[in-house]
């Protein structure tokens, strides 16, 4: 079964969502410097604006981005990995491109000016961080996944 379906799948999805948006506090609680404390601010000021906004935002990605790693699920699976967050980490740049074509799409749909405005402030930024993440996500992410391909 692919990865999407697993993580989508009625029975697992409330979970998913809740480890995800712990995932994002978690990575944005362990950034460090300016480009962190940029990043620190803007989580600020978004979830001041929309306290539920990680986990509407997570429940909103979480289909497209579930769809987006399945190839990579794939792929780890046929060669017999055993660490996803690894997996995702070795294969970064093609993974995090993936995954923010999502939230560049999404971002610029939004009718809401003030994210959108935080969201180009640390769109620069945004690859750097991805990659960090990447370990700690595809750990999350095979917590809830069978290794059927």
């Amino acid at each position: 079964m692919s990865l999407s379906k697993q993580l989508l799948a009625k029975k697992n999805r409330p979970a998913v969502v809740t480890d995800l948006v712990d995932v994002v506090r978690q990575e944005v609680a362990d950034k460090k410097g300016m480009s962190g404390a940029g990043l620190k601010a803007g989580y600020a000021t978004a979830t001041k604006v929309m306290p539920d906004l990680v986990r509407k935002a997570v429940r909103r990605l979480l289909p497209d981005a579930a769809v987006a790693l399945d190839p990579f699920w794939d792929r780890f699976v046929a060669e017999g990995g055993s660490d996803f967050g690894a997996y995702l980490a070795q294969h970064g740049a093609q993974v995090s491109a993936a995954l923010l074509a999502i939230t560049d799409a999404r971002a610029e749909a939004s009718s809401k000016e003030a994210l959108k405005k935080v969201y180009r402030a640390l769109r620069g930024k945004a690859d750097t961080h991805v990659q960090a993440a990447l370990p700690r996500l595809g750990a999350t992410l095979q917590k809830h996944a069978a290794r059927e391909a």
